[in-house]
């Protein structure tokens, strides 16, 4: 009786060419990962519109009030979150030294029916970072006038 070598992957990757491997390894769909694409790193972001002002809600934990920069130039909200953190501890026979940095900046071209001479407000509260935005009194939803019929 002989002996026969066996080659047991030509079955279990049958459909696999070098061609179509390659062609799979250095599409973009392999490194398409969310955490690679810009917006990601962006917080979240909600906006509310009431009948005498715009609410604009960004999810922003672990910021402080110091660390936003919020600026309004022509008719273009700026929004901007910068946090520093670096902790060093010295000891006799090591060093240990920490930091982290997270930043953001999201920029929102304001509709017409914003009314930016009137003071735009801004809370943060639990992680969330709040800007309200007045309406001009023209965009405000006026009340329905019930004409009577004589």
């Amino acid at each position: 009786m002989s002996l026969i070598k066996f080659n047991n992957r030509r079955r279990l990757f049958s459909s696999w060419t070098n061609e179509s491997l390659k062609s799979f390894l250095s599409s973009d769909d392999f490194f398409n990962n969310d955490f690679f694409e810009e917006d990601s790193l962006m917080p979240a972001m909600n906006v509310k519109e009431h009948d005498n002002d715009f609410e604009i809600e960004f999810a922003a934990l672990g910021f402080s009030k110091k660390d936003f920069e919020i600026t309004l130039d022509d008719n273009i909200l700026n929004v901007c979150g910068e946090k520093k953190h670096e902790a060093e501890e010295k000891e006799e026979d090591y060093t240990r030294r920490e930091f982290s940095y997270n930043s953001f900046k999201r920029s929102l071209t304001l509709p017409k029916s914003v009314n930016t001479d009137q003071d735009v407000k801004a809370t943060y509260k639990d992680g969330i970072l709040k800007v309200n935005l007045h309406k001009k009194e023209e965009a405000k939803e006026q009340p329905k006038k019930v004409i009577e019929v004589v």
